[in-house]
């Protein structure tokens, strides 16, 4: 069995004026809420017990009927934040832990890679992510965040600003799965960091999750690299939502995302 934290406090500030009136997660992608296409992708694969990270809207989420935890600095914190304002779910899990942002969509055939990963930390990874980005961006390079692979598939380095295409050798999804046996680990790493440093520039309440993956890393941990081929969705902008429904409706969305249900 598996569980699921979905991070959904975000106030989605670029798809805005859609985002007034509700969270990122619940603006729709192709006649459905982004949250409604992720939670079936889940439960088709057995994924059933799914809890939602809320903080802007909370009430939105929280009249569907979904488990809930409240980030209530989701105004003046990061993901990092939202992620462990469930604590109390996380630490509740005795399964395999999903961990996935609000604002992403993704096949059936990506999550069922990831969960057959047995490694202590699974990270999906698309390396076919430039041909995506690039109809999204006029340079993908100012966008893109450095990833680096080992030969054993293991990731050596995430979310630093690249100077080359040569240091990104994939890019991060936002999909997570962590390993039954580091859930608790997992949330004690994150206990035992110290609150005053700096975290790539910013503060503890601001890390971004990819420094705290960085820091997993460079204390030992082992992240595997789930490799896919495109068969996700980022939405994090207006300009996203209307490419991709424009391309859905030129019948050019299949190449990167296929509309299940």
């Amino acid at each position: 069995m598996t569980k699921a934290l979905i991070l959904a406090a975000g106030q989605g500030t670029r798809l805005r004026p859609l985002t007034n009136d509700k969270p990122k997660c619940l603006i729709p992608l192709v006649g459905r809420p982004m949250l409604e296409r992720q939670v079936d992708t889940l439960r088709a694969q057995g994924v059933i017990d799914i809890h939602i990270a809320t903080g802007y809207k909370s009430e939105e989420i929280e009249k569907l009927g979904f488990n809930t935890s409240f980030n209530s600095k989701f105004d003046k914190t990061n993901m990092v934040e939202s992620l462990f304002s469930a604590i109390d779910f996380i630490q509740s899990c005795n399964e395999d832990l999903i961990i996935a942002y609000g604002d992403i969509v993704y096949n059936s055939s990506n999550l069922i890679d990831l969960l057959n990963s047995n490694e202590e930390v699974s990270l999906m990874i698309d390396k076919n992510w430039r041909e995506l980005w690039s109809l999204r961006l006029d340079n993908p390079l100012d966008d893109a965040e450095t990833l680096l692979i080992n030969n054993d598939g293991m990731i050596q380095e995430l979310g630093k600003k690249p100077d080359s295409y040569e240091q990104i050798q994939g890019q991060y999804t936002g999909l997570i799965k962590v390993r039954k046996d580091r859930v608790l680990d997992f949330i004690n790493f994150y206990e035992s960091l110290d609150r005053k440093l700096m975290y790539d520039g910013n503060d503890f309440i601001n890390m971004y999750m990819t420094s705290f993956l960085q820091l997993l890393i460079n204390n030992g941990w082992k992240l595997k690299s789930v490799d896919s081929y495109n068969g996700w969705l980022e939405i994090d902008s207006v300009d996203d939502l209307e490419l991709y429904e424009r391309l859905n409706k030129e019948s050019k969305l299949e190449k990167f995302y296929h509309i299940e249900l």
